[in-house]
């Protein structure tokens, strides 16, 4: 337990994904470990190291100092130059080196929480290389327990072993999927004032939720319902979080999503649905 109650369940969520992802790993045989995920350019094998480096940056360790190959294809700018590090510094690492590794590091995780006597508006600095240098201990928590949830569904698609779409990191993977809404819908979509998109997701997570633009051009979102709403997105909850975290085209899910009302909008939407860097 943490010092605080309010960070808990963040920490709770990233533990029990971390566990499910070490009960996916554990058992792999070599092969398997290169098994490619829907993360660009990323196997089975690298989205586990970048959970390792990014839990050994946020632990404070160095990082490693490591000159990237000149043809690795999906690395295109200084963003993903900096997240690949952690991980092509491992890409020749076997199977158990990875889960000794992965092991290692979970356990000097879950200490340093357990040890955790900072409050959740305390100012921590951002590992990441995008968003502000500055965060609260709160908002790293939650990031971590969306990070680890999204990667454990990534494992889990390559390797064929579906679950945990309802476990606590789904619903912090939902808030803080929502929580993006309205920037999408208002600022890079640019959706017309005084418009209301809905979207409507079922399955393991269901949910409704409306993106009203005002007559400025701002978005809000919330759970009330909207009369005669300028567009409608229906999906289920894997197809939404996929989309989402950017792990597939919306042309690869159209038989997945319904739309009613401002088609061309609704597509617009779609193409600027990710919320993922």
């Amino acid at each position: 337990m943490t010092d605080h109650p309010s960070l808990q369940p963040y920490v709770d969520a990233w533990t029990q994904s971390m566990e499910a992802i070490s009960e996916l790993v554990t058992p792999l045989v070599e092969g398997e470990w290169n098994r490619r995920t829907e993360c660009p350019g990323w196997s089975v094998r690298d989205v586990v190291s970048h959970i390792i480096g990014l839990e050994c940056e946020v632990m404070g360790d160095p990082r490693p100092i490591h000159s990237l190959p000149r043809d690795i294809l999906h690395v295109r700018d200084e963003k993903s130059r900096h997240m690949e590090v952690q991980v092509d510094v491992r890409r020749h690492h076997t199977g158990p080196e990875m889960t000794s590794e992965f092991e290692y590091v979970f356990i000097r995780r879950s200490r340093h929480l357990r040890n955790e006597k900072r409050g959740p508006e305390a100012e921590v600095t951002n590992v990441l290389p995008f968003g502000p240098r500055k965060l609260t201990l709160e908002r790293q928590l939650m990031m971590r327990a969306f990070d680890v949830w999204v990667h454990e569904q990534d494992l889990r698609r390559a390797l064929d072993t579906p679950g945990d779409l309802d476990s606590p990191g789904a619903y912090v993977a939902r808030d803080v999927m929502i929580a993006a809404l309205p920037k999408v819908v208002a600022k890079d979509v640019g959706a017309p004032p005084n418009s209301a998109i809905v979207f409507d997701v079922s399955g393991p997570v269901e949910f409704m939720r409306t993106v009203r633009v005002d007559k400025d051009g701002n978005g809000t979102v919330d759970g009330s319902v909207s009369l005669g709403p300028t567009a409608t997105l229906a999906m289920d909850w894997e197809t939404y979080s996929r989309l989402a975290a950017g792990r597939v085209r919306p042309e690869a899910v159209a038989d997945r999503v319904k739309i009613d009302g401002d088609a061309e909008l609704a597509a617009e939407i779609l193409r600027h649905f990710s919320v993922t860097p």
